[in-house]
C-alpha cells in the first residue's frame, strides 16, 4: 500500500476515533477525555492532509 493511501486511511481512522472520544467525554462529563478526543481528531486531520500532499507530490515526479 502506498504511504499516501496509508496516511489518509490512518488519518480518517484517528479522526473517527477522536470524535468518539470527544462525544464520550461530553456524555460522561469528562473534560479530559473530551480534550483527548479533540486532539486526536486534529492529529487525524493533519495525517490525512499529509497523505494528500504525498499523493500530489507523487503524481508530479
Amino acid at each position: 500500500m502506498k504511504s499516501s493511501i496509508r496516511d489518509k486511511a490512518e488519518g480518517t481512522f484517528h479522526e473517527v476515533k477522536g470524535k468518539v472520544k470527544e462525544v464520550a467525554g461530553k456524555i460522561t462529563d469528562s473534560p479530559k477525555l473530551e480534550t483527548k478526543g479533540k486532539a486526536e481528531k486534529i492529529a487525524g486531520k493533519v495525517q490525512e492532509k499529509v497523505g494528500q500532499v504525498k499523493e500530489v507530490l507523487g503524481r508530479k515526479y
